[in-house]
């Protein structure tokens, strides 16, 4: 997934990955990384894969190696990033609660937005309409 972070109104972006553990999405980095410390200074965050948008809010939850069900569902799906940085004293655990959710559809040439406004718990699923 792209995870987009800013501060100071500079937007960056960079490929990140993702596991999701009960509807929050996780990913590990060090904390000496720009991402690091644009998000401690602004926890917007969007993550963008394909036709989804997920806006939320991301904070560092501490060393991935602390996170027992991180570590084994990271271990399995990224075993090369696992034994690389996941027991690096500077790698930190962050966590991204979505707020809202937009995903694009196209169904038999006509295209619609799906959205799931998290925060205030509503869904709705519209036809596009110039």
């Amino acid at each position: 997934m792209v995870l987009s972070t800013s501060k100071d109104d500079f937007v960056t972006s960079r490929m990140v990955s993702i596991i999701v553990i009960d509807g929050k999405f996780y990913f590990q980095t060090d904390k000496n990384f720009k991402k690091y410390n644009q998000i401690i200074v602004n926890p917007n965050v969007s993550l963008c894969i394909d036709n989804i948008q997920i806006n939320g809010i991301c904070c560092d939850v501490g060393r991935p190696i602390e996170n027992k069900t991180f570590c084994e569902i990271f271990k399995e799906k990224y075993p090369s990033s696992y034994k690389n940085y996941s027991l690096l004293e500077s790698e930190r655990l962050l966590e991204i609660e979505p707020i809202y959710i937009e995903c694009w559809h196209y169904i038999e040439g006509v295209s619609y937005i799906e959205v799931f406004d998290v925060k205030n718990k509503k869904y709705t699923m519209k036809k596009y309409v110039r």
